[in-house]
């Protein structure tokens, strides 16, 4: 059964390997509390509209179900086509293959909250791994909020910190999604003062770019991008040139946006 899973796994990851020049990527990250509205619309606009399958993964959460169809909710005041509930951890063989059926079929994925290192847990399988990041490359849209915002980046924060020193050496993480290369997500960011942990964790890693979403705030992505807020409060970007040794540091609204590979706002 495992060998021939395994070539299923193969064959389905060629097939979408094959898609990815011509894939358009689109990203949805919530930092958690309310998800707002109007990006919560243009991620169903984004999988399809009245034809979207949208695949609600609840791995981060422990109760999947709840988490399920409190999204569920949201997502239904946009008329979607279908929202489907992925295969919930722990996996035997028959929910992998469930799951590897349902991802291949969605025109949106989306990961709820809770922690995130739940949903790596079951991504240490490196074939799923390898697959959701193919998909994504493809074109399917991928969006998460609170623990499924964290695990967009590569590494991800765990949430372990010590938030009273700038010490990058503090700051837990450990292999995320990594959809976009180089970004740290983090979120819940202005609510529970997550500065230290964020600017901790850019001071020791100057390549990649800060970007701490508050609660009721998200940005949408495309092309890995062109980034633009939406919510009630606002967005950090945390940008360390490490020739100068100066840091940047751009904090914007609803409405407003940023080019993730100039590293400037617009």
């Amino acid at each position: 059964m495992k060998s021939k899973l395994k070539l299923r796994l193969a064959i389905i990851f060629v097939a979408v390997s094959t898609q990815i020049l011509v894939g358009q990527q689109r990203l949805l990250v919530v930092g958690g509390g309310t998800r707002p509205p109007d990006a919560v619309k243009k991620f169903v606009e984004w999988s399809g509209g009245a034809k979207a399958r949208i695949l609600i993964i609840t791995w981060a959460s422990g109760v999947p179900e709840e988490s399920f169809e409190s999204l569920k909710k949201g997502f239904s005041t946009f008329n979607p086509g279908m929202i489907e509930h992925a295969a919930i951890r722990p996996f035997d063989a028959e929910k992998r293959a469930k799951f590897v059926d349902q991802l291949k079929t969605a025109t949106g994925v989306f990961f709820s909250g809770g922690d995130q290192n739940r949903i790596m847990d079951v991504l240490d399988d490196e074939e799923l791994l390898k697959l959701i990041r193919a998909i994504y490359a493809a074109g399917t849209p991928f969006g998460g909020t609170s623990a499924g915002a964290a695990v967009m980046s590569d590494p991800m924060m765990t949430g372990d910190a010590d938030l009273k020193i700038l010490d990058g050496g503090k700051v837990g993480t450990r292999k995320g999604l990594g959809l976009i290369a180089n970004v740290m997500f983090d979120q819940h960011f202005l609510v529970r003062q997550r500065h230290n942990r964020l600017f901790g964790f850019i001071m020791q890693n100057p390549k990649y770019l800060g970007v701490g979403i508050d609660e009721d705030t998200a940005v949408l992505i495309e092309d890995n991008r062109r980034l633009t807020v939406a919510g009630r409060t606002q967005v950090m970007f945390i940008d360390l040139k490490k020739e100068s040794n100066a840091m940047l540091v751009y904090v914007l609204k609803g409405g407003e946006s940023f080019d993730l590979k100039t590293r400037k706002s617009k």
